[in-house]
């Protein structure tokens, strides 16, 4: 993932930041976990509040970012400058898609962590879900090369238990699935300079006017009916535990 947030707008943390009701998922898969190493830790999303937390991250616009910058060191999954067992947990947040070597990463997530290691990610053989079915199915296209699948990482990770993770019809985070009940919010430059998955491909103009062709005339209403009284959506967004024990 060498560079690839180096040019992102300063603008990044207003767009991404943590949900609570995921964010509570993950603290509660870290209960018990004093020290925690946070790989790929961007500006700092879903970090718990534990007495010894060390945010890794090697874009330094992410880090210039942060709200605390104590505790941050520039550094890459596949090279964690840590000797083995140094932390009780690794946590790494919908990071693990952008690694150059997901095995090395992983195998060093492994060395560092004494009890487990917690990762969210999304499930690249799920079907996707509007925006990327009907809209940008360049985007599913993309994703499914560069997402694990669940079987990966549990023969990378061994003993591993998945959760789903319900993305909510406000998320306060702003990843790519974040505004399945908001279409409208596609249509902002901001919010698609903050989902990873726009910047890998040149957005077509003709796909953004049909969405707000679609929006506007009420189509995307009547096409998406049946996900207009839910208050949370599963898309496919996994929460990885592994035992390192």
């Amino acid at each position: 993932m060498k560079g690839h947030y180096d040019d992102k707008a300063s603008f990044y943390v207003q767009i991404r930041k943590s949900d609570p009701r995921i964010s509570q998922q993950i603290h509660q898969a870290l209960d018990g976990c004093d020290s925690i190493l946070n790989v790929g830790a961007g500006t700092g999303s879903y970090e718990p509040e534990v007495p010894n937390l060390i945010a890794l991250e090697p874009s330094m616009n992410m880090i210039r970012q942060r709200k605390n910058q104590t505790g941050v060191i520039q550094a890459y999954a596949e090279e964690i400058p840590f000797a083995d067992k140094s932390f009780d947990a690794v946590m790494a947040v919908l990071t693990i898609h952008h690694w150059s070597d997901l095995s090395k990463g992983l195998a060093e997530c492994k060395r560092i962590a004494r009890k487990k290691v917690i990762i969210l990610t999304w499930d690249p053989e799920s079907d996707g879900f509007w925006l990327t079915q009907q809209y940008f199915p360049q985007i599913l296209e993309i994703d499914r090369k560069i997402f694990p699948t669940l079987s990966m990482l549990q023969a990378l990770l061994g003993s591993a238990s998945i959760e789903k993770v319900l993305i909510p019809a406000d998320c306060k985070d702003g990843f790519l699935g974040s505004y399945w009940k908001r279409p409208e919010a596609y249509l902002k430059d901001t919010v698609r300079a903050g989902i990873s998955s726009f910047s890998k491909l040149s957005v077509p103009q003709e796909n953004l006017d049909k969405l707000q062709q679609d929006i506007l005339n009420g189509y995307w209403s009547e096409k998406n009916a049946h996900l207009l009284s839910l208050d949370s959506y599963d898309l496919a967004y996994r929460l990885i535990i592994a035992d390192t024990q």
